[in-house]
């Protein structure tokens, strides 16, 4: 168990990989790409919004000076700009050490992406899908590069409804947020099982959740939501900072194995220190998870053809 220092967890040095983190620019996502910078790595904040991220890299920047910290804009609700971004990190490099899928939107009213797709599934779970299919070919040549994908303990609560994943005929907003959420572990799941068949592929998938934690996540849907959920903060959550930790543990230390799920140990996984925990029937659910993997190849266009292949030899 990793010990617990002033900031963070206690990640082991980083110096020489570089990572890509989504959704970097406030809370679990800005926590993480500070603190991988800080222990030496090259990062690069994606996100949406360019001031914000602007804001993010001053903050990353001073606390990590002597790194390179870069920015990628684009939005995880479109295609096009998910397609755009991995063009661009694959220009700029030809590998990858660490991407974590971690940004996210929850229980929103009803929406649509451009791409017809229904908001908190197409930005939780087919943008990352499609992101990480995309960047496979600066992954996989890297030695002990990592996937993590941030899933939520409300998958618990979470089915994939394969008849309506876009919530067209009925939409409830934390019905389709767990949804999203089981969605992120299962193609975490699916992923790791599909790499570890690739001869050759030392890239690992691991899912992590962060337990409660007080992030912008919770805000802006509508006063009373704001209001509820401002007061189980007061009473239940942890920092971000803490929120973090458990898929930087995840990202970084050396006894983490593929297809692992780690969250906080502490008060039935809300809060605390990060530990291996138990998949639950849901995130083990393998037609699930290759019918959803099925669904969004469909869905994205994006169809992993690289592991098909068998990978990609290491450097």
């Amino acid at each position: 168990m990793p010990v617990v220092t002033q900031r963070a967890i206690n990640v082991p040095d980083q110096s020489g990989r570089t990572a890509l983190v989504t959704g970097a620019n406030s809370g679990l996502g800005l926590e993480t790409a500070a603190v991988l910078a800080e222990r030496g790595a090259h990062v690069l904040l994606a996100g949406r919004s360019p001031e914000r991220l602007e804001a993010a890299l001053s903050n990353v920047r001073a606390r990590a000076p002597h790194v390179f910290v870069g920015s990628l804009v684009f939005d995880l609700a479109s295609l096009v700009s998910v397609r755009h971004a991995a063009d661009t990190v694959l220009a700029a490099t030809d590998r990858l050490d660490l991407l974590v899928d971690n940004a996210g939107v929850m229980a929103i009213p009803r929406s649509e992406t451009e791409d017809g797709f229904e908001t908190q599934f197409g930005t939780n779970h087919l943008g990352h899908f499609a992101l990480t299919g995309l960047l496979l070919p600066a992954l996989l040549p890297t030695k002990g590069s990592r996937v993590v994908v941030v899933t939520s303990f409300m998958r618990l609560f979470g089915r994939i409804d394969f008849a309506d994943p876009h919530g067209r005929a009925h939409y409830g907003r934390w019905k389709a947020y767990c949804q999203s959420k089981l969605a992120n572990v299962l193609f975490a799941e699916e992923l790791e099982r599909r790499l570890r068949a690739t001869f050759g592929a030392e890239t690992v998938a691991v899912p992590a959740h962060p337990g409660y934690a007080a992030t912008n996540l919770q805000r802006g849907t509508s006063l009373l939501h704001n209001a509820t959920l401002g007061a189980a903060n007061r009473i239940f959550a942890q920092s971000a900072e803490a929120g973090a930790w458990p898929q930087l543990y995840a990202a970084t230390a050396p006894a983490v194995r593929g297809g692992e799920l780690y969250g906080p140990g502490h008060l039935g996984g809300l809060r605390g220190l990060p530990r291996r925990k138990s998949l639950d029937p849901r995130s083990k659910d393998l037609d699930a998870a290759r019918r959803l993997w099925e669904l969004s190849v469909e869905e994205t266009g994006v169809d992993y053809a690289v592991l098909a292949r068998g990978g990609a030899p290491g450097p």
